[in-house]
């Protein structure tokens, strides 16, 4: 027993390089479960409603949707819209989110009349989001291929099967507004 405490209070080369490899593998454990665990934790509503400028802004809104409450009681949270699920997408989203967490800390948006100001742009920044992964976060839930158009008004028919089938448009095209307010859209290209 006292040799064994000996060698691993002064080790030998090969022995130290084992050592520091095995420390290195713990310890890589260790930091990737507590990283995917703080990730795991800012990835829920509890955590994006604990500031009051969602809690009292876009979460009480989403609270009136059909994303919210409907008859087939499957519920959409913030991080389903909001954070991607795929793991390099969803660290790229988080990154991105930093800035969020700055405007939070500097009051950008920390009151009503801040945030309805900037409203327009925050939109415009989240739509473009959506519109440059092709509406992943909607696809996550919504898929074209499983869509029975049979159950569509003629309307939604047409609009799918000439702009989402074809890949011409994609859902945050059509679907503003689906689970928030809209800003003022006067003067937004596209907008009727």
């Amino acid at each position: 027993m006292l040799d064994l405490i000996d060698v691993l209070l002064k080790p030998s080369s090969i022995f130290g390089l084992g050592v520091l490899v095995l420390a290195g593998f713990v310890a890589g454990v260790i930091f990737w479960g507590g990283f995917n665990t703080a990730l795991e934790i800012t990835n829920t509503e509890k955590f994006c409603t604990g500031c009051h400028e969602m809690k009292d802004n876009v979460f009480a809104e989403l609270k009136t949707t059909v994303h919210f409450s409907n008859r087939s009681g499957v519920r959409a949270s913030c991080p389903d819209c909001h954070v991607p699920h795929n793991w390099t997408d969803k660290i790229a989203r988080k990154m991105q989110a930093s800035k969020e967490v700055w405007g939070h800390l500097f009051g950008s948006i920390d009151t009503r009349e801040k945030f309805t100001d900037r409203r327009l742009e925050l939109a415009l920044h989240e739509w473009a989001r959506f519109k440059a992964n092709d509406s992943l976060e909607c696809r996550n839930c919504h898929s074209a291929q499983s869509m029975d158009i049979t159950k569509q008004s003629p309307r939604a028919v047409e609009a799918h099967q000439r702009f989402l089938f074809t890949g011409e448009k994609t859902c945050i095209d059509c679907h503003k507004g689906i689970a928030h307010h809209l800003p003022d859209m006067r003067g937004v290209p596209g907008w009727q």
